[in-house]
């Protein structure tokens, strides 16, 4: 009953079996570390948190915590069931009411409660074992005998008679308990060696477990976080929606307010021509020339009352039309802040990175724009020789270095030859081997060729196992983290590779084009 009653309070109230892993919320209520965090991931998209059993309510996700000492409750009650299941026996002898036995006698299959051993230690013949419903296997099945004796030689058990007529007769036999006893030792010897190998794997498993539950911590945070952010985002949104829509029903009702007032003066000229009109048309119908010279003082203007309306005979000029320009930067300006908020969030800064003509080789061809560095065949002949340009291998760097901070780029490969894109300190050697950006230990990149990844520093390469797909990458630098990845840009986006170094020096971007290829930084 007992053994019941802490079975049930060791049970967690989500999964009901007994607790993996438990840990506890502020409320003091125990459940499964996977239990709980499953109903707290529910919980977090309903917009609450509370505690399964008590309903108590958490302004933010509670932090499980773990909980060491039911831990090890639970594993010490766990180990001691199947010994508490196999003592459920009980005394042969006491009928009214179970008692459970205490020993069992081989020769009588019987077991028997401490009062009824008392009377039957007085048979001494007879061997006592621990209690049991199973006898067969504690005899011999040739001669029905209880087994007291072990042959080393066969290893088997063996009976008195078995020893004496049996086929061990003559072989070097031992007593039970004596060779029980040798195989104890040998098993406790093993138990030695195995305890410290799985205090290791417990450990290692402690730390996975732990590792696995910071992963779901971040990866909650981070998803609180992204929400936040697209939240800001809408709302930003609708700001820049109403601002733009905003500008075009300004312009719309100046517009439209300037062609009322033109449509009113000309309508007001309509109606002063009528009138002219219809006394004209009465002049003409006078029979009377005295009274027809004497009322011909009526002006008439041939060109429609051009002075009153601008002089534009009432159409409106080119100039009176949507600014649609200016509907676009307003648009354009408004994305521009949203990105620059998100971007400024999450604490990555988008550089403006130009490529730095005085260190490219003669057969480098860089843009105006200094964005594209392409391979070209005629060597550019007005540059010329400086210590910072490269000599030996078709390279440039940017003009500015990344000395802090996290910082993000892009980068396109026009997929033609190959090339290699990365970082290098500005202090790497110019001409030479050692000037290649592969064969230093100054710069880290990535190569792009024959249909493969490849990713180089110090002379040492590794070829990556995913082949590129699309020609646009994304380049992320934490300087003070030392981390240094790529990204190819497709659908789903993909993480090709991360270097992890100390920087020491300022970074500059660097390219190496060959073979016609050709790289743009995206803006």
């Amino acid at each position: 009953m007992a053994s019941a009653e802490l079975r049930d309070e060791l049970d967690c109230s989500i999964c009901l079996s007994l607790y993996t892993d438990p840990v506890s919320l502020r409320c003091g209520h125990n459940f499964c570390r996977s239990c709980i965090v499953s109903v707290l991931d529910a919980q977090e998209a309903a917009g609450g948190y509370s505690c399964p059993d008590c309903r108590a309510e958490y302004p933010e996700r509670p932090a499980p915590e773990k909980n060491r000492k039911l831990e090890n409750i639970v594993e010490r009650f766990s180990s001691t069931q199947p010994d508490m299941e196999e003592t459920r026996i009980f005394c042969t002898y006491c009928t009214k009411s179970p008692v459970p036995a205490v020993r069992t006698c081989l020769q009588c299959e019987s077991s028997l409660c401490e009062d009824h051993l008392t009377a039957h230690n007085k048979a001494l013949d007879h061997i006592l074992i621990d209690p049991t419903r199973s006898f067969g296997y504690k005899k011999c099945s040739h001669h029905k005998k209880a087994l007291e004796y072990y042959c080393p030689q066969d290893a088997a058990c063996l009976c008195v008679s078995c020893c004496l007529v049996g086929n061990h007769q003559g072989h070097q036999v031992e007593l039970l308990d004596e060779t029980s006893e040798k195989k104890k030792k040998e098993l406790r010897k093993c138990l030695d060696e195995l305890n410290p190998q799985k205090a290791d794997i417990q450990t290692r498993v402690q730390n996975l477990q732990d590792h696995k539950w910071n992963i779901q911590e971040k990866a909650s945070d981070k998803r609180k976080n992204v929400r936040t952010i697209f939240k800001t985002i809408r709302k930003q949104l609708k700001m820049a929606e109403k601002k733009t829509l905003s500008e075009v029903s300004r312009q719309e009702e100046k517009i439209v307010s300037q062609i009322s007032d033109l449509i009113k003066k000309l309508e007001i000229q309509e109606d002063e021509l009528s009138r002219k009109m219809h006394h004209v048309e009465e002049m003409c119908r006078v029979t009377d020339p005295i009274r027809l010279l004497q009322e011909s003082d009526i002006t008439v203007s041939s060109h429609g009352g051009d002075e009153d309306t601008g002089g534009d005979g009432g159409e409106v000029s080119s100039e009176e039309d949507l600014d649609e320009v200016l509907i676009s930067l307003t648009l354009h300006r408004s994305m521009r802040d949203i990105v620059t908020n998100v971007t400024s969030e999450l604490g990555v800064h988008v550089p403006d990175i130009l490529l730095d003509v005085d260190t490219a080789h003669r057969r480098v061809k860089i843009s105006e724009d200094l964005k594209t560095a392409t391979d070209s065949e005629e060597k550019q002949q007005e540059r010329l020789e400086s210590p910072g340009r490269f000599l030996t291998y078709a390279q440039v760097l940017s003009r500015c270095g990344l000395s802090s901070g996290r910082h993000y780029w892009e980068v396109e490969w026009d997929q033609i030859g190959r090339c290699m894109i990365g970082l290098s300190y500005p202090s790497i050697e110019k001409k030479g081997r050692q000037s290649g950006i592969a064969y230093n230990d100054k710069s880290w990149c990535l190569g792009m060729c024959d249909g493969e990844y490849k990713v180089w520093h110090n002379s040492g390469n590794l070829t990556l196992s995913v082949k590129p797909t699309c020609p646009t990458l994304g380049v992320f630098l934490d300087y003070e983290a030392g981390r240094l990845s790529f990204y190819e840009l497709c659908d789903p986006i993909r993480h090709l590779h991360t270097f992890t170094a100390s920087f020491t020096d300022p970074l500059h971007v660097v390219f190496y084009v060959y073979n016609g290829a050709s790289i743009t930084i995206r803006s």
